[in-house]
Parts: structure tokens; sequence; C-alpha cells
């Protein structure tokens, strides 16, 4: 993922900063982010860490929504944070960028070529968003654990075309982010083990062959 800063100089972004008025926050590892600020309209950009956000339904059970990575964007109108069983957790100790929204789209900005080369890059890295949500939800209509298993293997494979797939995180998460149970999920990885389909080490999965995409 590209940084939002791509192009830019350290006095440029430092300028393109002050002109938005934005802040700096840090979170500690398993600290809810911005939890004063659902109701904020503001974009927020990752700039060290990783974090997640989740669903907690009424019986407090969690559903992974989004994995967030370095440099990846949110914000009150495009992760619905606002909504009140939504919660968004710091995997590793964090620091956060806020913009108020209304600052960011303000017309008489695209004077400033840095502001215009930072909103560019904003619609990229958003454009992988959106493509990364579009990529789970075809995932999600596979029908069994395997298909949703290889699925997940064949869009990591095609975004660096590499059979050696590193998670961010942990295999929870995976099981979240698949929506299927953890211990069903190890049992069929067992068995694409035993298939030679896969290797695992730690949190590489190396894949022993070549999807057909």
């Amino acid at each position: 993922m590209i940084s939002p800063f791509e192009g830019l100089s350290n006095l440029q972004q430092a300028r393109l900063l002050e002109k938005l008025e934005s802040h700096i926050y840090d979170f500690n590892k398993g600290e809810e982010i911005l939890p004063k600020l659902k109701n904020t309209n503001i974009l927020c950009i990752l700039i060290e860490g990783h974090a997640k956000i989740v669903n907690i339904n009424y019986l407090g059970e969690e559903s992974l929504i989004e994995e967030l990575q370095e440099n990846s964007v949110f914000g009150t109108n495009i992760s619905s944070i606002d909504n009140i069983d939504y919660q968004i957790i710091a995997l590793d100790d964090c620091k956060v960028l806020l913009i108020d929204y209304n600052k960011l789209v303000n017309i008489k900005n695209t004077s400033y070529p840095y502001y215009n080369i930072f909103i560019f890059n904003l619609f990229q890295i958003l454009n992988t968003k959106f493509k990364e949500n579009n990529d789970r939800i075809q995932i999600l209509t596979k029908k069994n654990i395997r298909d949703k298993l290889l699925a997940f293997f064949e869009n990591e494979y095609r975004k660096t075309r590499s059979q050696n797939i590193y998670l961010p995180s942990n295999f929870k998460n995976l099981a979240d982010y698949l929506s299927i149970n953890r211990s069903a999920m190890f049992r069929e990885i067992k068995a694409l083990k035993e298939e030679n389909f896969i290797k695992v080490k730690g949190k590489k999965i190396t894949l022993l062959y070549v999807p057909n995409i």
C-alpha cells in the first residue's frame, strides 16, 4: 500500500498537515482507538502500527470487519465507525493522524500542489480498499471452508505473484476475516498440508501449487 504522502517532501508534508489542522494521537496496544470521536466527521490515517475494526454483537461476540495496516485510511464516512457496535482496537502501539473532513474537502486547498498530490494518493488507497472489500465479499460467498481458504490464497497470490503468503496478524484474525470457525479452519489447513497444497511456518503460508488465475 502506498503512503498518503507519496511524492511529498518533508517540508510539503508539514505544510499540508498544518493547512489541514491535523492532529496525531498515540494509542497503546489493546486500547480502543477514537472511542470519543465516533460521531465526529473525520478521516484517519494509521501512521504506525496495526489495528482492527470489529463489530461486537449483543452476546459480546466479536466479528472482524477490517484489518488496518500502516497507511490504511478509515473514518466515519468510509468505515461505519460511528456505529455504536463497532470498535477500533490497536493490535500494536499505534499512531493515528486525524483530519477534519470539512477541512479536507475545502476547495481553497486545490491551489496548493502538495494538497492535490495528497488527494490523489488518498483516492489510490481508497480504490485499493474498495477492491479488497469486494474480494472479501467474493470469498465469503464460497460455501465451504476449503473453498474460502483457497479463494483467499488465490487473492493473495494475485497481489504479489508470490507463492509465499504472510499473514499480517495471526490465524485467529484469518478465521474472523473468512467468517469461519477457528477450530474447523485449522482442521482444513491440516488437511491441505497433508495433501501437499500448502506449507505453514509461523505466519508464513507457502503455496505448493500455482493458482490458475
